[in-house]
């Protein structure tokens, strides 16, 4: 039996073949072994997964690929591995970063440009096996241009700031009923700062007929392609795929921008578990 996950700073999709290759699929809040210790880890995947699994499991879990946002350095990956051992200790465990998972989600084994925009964002240049090239995205504070973090960071700098239609506004005090100093406690003291930012994308994207927020979600991709995909040397020439809600809900204004910059846009698919799926069943 093999247990796959994909899994970014908000949420975490699961999924399960089991020996007569038939798929389960599962949901936990997500995992990000820059926020949250082994420990942590362990505990979310004992209270929220493992009782979803108990009822499906007849043989031993065999062999776990766990992809994820935070899981590039080896001291990271090690983090959620040891979690995972906690809870599936007779596994084999491969922990790879979620840009890999992406990227073979995306492209198979085609050459491309893969990139995620969900709650944060990273790209690569894939050579069809590995990641060849990676532009770091440096994270919330000092990157993750077009994200979720980042359109909702740069929405509520406007809000604060002053800079947005009144009616807008309002609207979004009416919804979220949040003063400064809630915003700066969530952003400054409280865990899952860039998990606050981005959960403002969905007020952002059901406002998306206002000009106002067209132009700011447009910029925010902007700066995207300006500051990652527009640095790898070979962006006109290959095709970027995109995964993550952020490039899925938005796909038009994407779309757009990529455009007007003269680069092909192949998928755009919500989340990279089902071709995730489909890469592991080809291997086993």
């Amino acid at each position: 039996m093999i247990l796959i996950a994909d899994s970014g700073s908000t949420k975490t999709d699961w999924r399960l073949i089991d020996e007569n290759k038939k798929i389960h699929q599962y949901a936990t809040q997500g995992i990000n072994p820059y926020f949250q210790s082994s420990d942590e880890i362990a505990a979310i995947i004992q209270k929220e997964l493992i009782p979803q699994l108990e009822s499906q499991i007849s043989h031993p879990i065999s062999h776990i690929y766990f992809y994820g946002a935070g899981c590039s350095a080896f001291s990271k990956k090690e983090i959620v591995k040891n979690a995972l051992a906690q809870n599936f200790p007779a596994a084999e465990i491969e922990v790879n970063s979620d840009l890999l998972g992406a990227a073979r989600a995306l492209c198979g084994s085609k050459p491309g440009i893969a990139a995620i925009l969900g709650t944060g964002s990273n790209t690569c240049y894939y050579d069809g096996k590995n990641i060849a090239e990676n532009i770091s995205s440096l994270g919330f504070i000092l990157g993750d241009e077009g994200s979720g973090a980042h359109i909702g960071k740069t929405f509520i700098q406007a809000y604060l700031n002053k800079e947005m239609p009144e009616d807008l506004a309002a609207r979004f005090h009416e919804k979220y009923k949040l003063n400064l100093d809630d915003i700066l406690d969530a952003v400054y003291k409280k865990p899952m700062p860039n998990r606050f930012l981005a959960s403002f994308s969905r007020f952002i994207y059901q406002n998306l007929k206002e000009q106002f927020v067209i132009d700011l979600a447009a910029g925010c991709f902007e700066q995207f392609f300006d500051k990652h995909i527009c640095k790898y040397k070979n962006h006109r020439e290959m095709q970027l795929s995109c995964t993550g809600s952020v490039a899925f809900y938005y796909s038009n204004i994407l779309r757009a921008v990529a455009a007007k910059k003269n680069i092909s846009i192949d998928k755009i698919i919500e989340t990279p578990i089902a071709g995730l799926t489909l890469y592991h069943l080809g291997e086993s």
